[in-house]
């Protein structure tokens, strides 16, 4: 078990809940409950000082202390200073003030490329529970078993190799959809390199990156831009989803198929965290708080 005191600008809700993750659940007391890549089923629970609601103690059960620096750490990207981007962000802007006290917790994790970009794929066009219905059934049935944890069995993302080895028919059973093809196709571009360029791409630029992902059978601009800021450190990112088109026209006046318009505005007001400004959009947006206090 690890446990970490003093962690700021953290709350599980907040992190697993924004859209960015699909393999965690929420606990009756909670915590969340679930596997990030590489094997690793854990409960990840916090514990907030009194009067001091997101600042706290953490503890991951299941993991080992001496994984901490080497994994965790950075998965649920504890070494940013939220604090001071939040600052930043909020600053000569009332409307993302109000988003970031509603969301003061959101963290950005670092996931595994491959992982996100095959969620990000079955994402489209999806609701978020039947994403991770879609997510359980591809692991469950084509991944590696990772382990058993709190009576739960739980399996890794099949790799790029079996994926392209299949067909639309083998994938029937998962729900995909015309999904199905998107995700084959891809694994097999991504196999044919063993994942060199898909990874290379967390040094490349944004530019670079985006060409490189829309490249990819099945991947649009929005899809792109969440594989960009959810595995590829590209914080500058900022997906257009329904909920970040409505926060987009009803916060800030912005026509809804205006996407060019809200980018722009993204890039010039939000700049280099235009990702984080866009979680805190549609977590506010998402939950309601936007049309309640907006």
């Amino acid at each position: 078990m690890i446990a970490k005191e003093n962690i700021k600008d953290f709350h599980p809700d907040h992190i697993f809940d924004c859209g960015q993750c699909f393999r965690w659940e929420k606990q009756g007391d909670g915590s969340y409950t679930g596997i990030a890549a590489g094997g690793r089923p854990a409960n990840i629970a916090f514990y907030p000082y009194e009067g001091m609601q997101y600042v706290g103690k953490l503890i991951i059960d299941n993991a080992e202390e001496t994984d901490f620096d080497g994994f965790w750490r950075d998965y649920l990207d504890l070494g940013r200073d939220y604090g001071g981007i939040k600052a930043k962000l909020r600053e000569n802007d009332p409307v993302m003030a109000k988003a970031i006290e509603f969301g003061q917790g959101i963290r950005i994790l670092q996931q595994d490329n491959w992982e996100t970009l095959v969620s990000f794929i079955i994402s489209q066009n999806n609701n978020i529970g039947r994403i991770k219905g879609c997510i359980a059934s591809l692991c469950e049935k084509f991944g590696e078993y990772a382990g058993a944890y709190r009576g739960k069995k739980y399996f890794n993302l099949p790799d790029a190799g079996v994926l392209a080895a299949l067909t639309e028919e083998d994938l029937a059973a998962c729900g995909l959809g015309y999904r199905a093809k998107y995700l084959i196709e891809t694994a097999k571009v991504i196999k044919e390199d063993n994942y060199e360029r898909l990874c290379g791409m967390n040094k490349a630029n944004e530019n670079e990156a985006f060409e490189y992902l829309t490249g990819l059978c099945g991947v649009g601009p929005k899809v792109a831009n969440c594989i960009m800021l959810f595995s590829m450190g590209k914080y500058g990112s900022f997906p257009i989803d329904v909920w970040v088109k409505e926060a987009m026209n009803k916060l800030y006046g912005i026509d809804k198929k205006n996407m060019k318009a809200m980018a722009e505005y993204a890039e010039k007001n939000f700049g280099e965290y235009g990702g984080i400004a866009q979680q805190y959009l549609f977590y506010y947006m998402k939950s309601g708080a936007a049309l309640k206090t907006g």
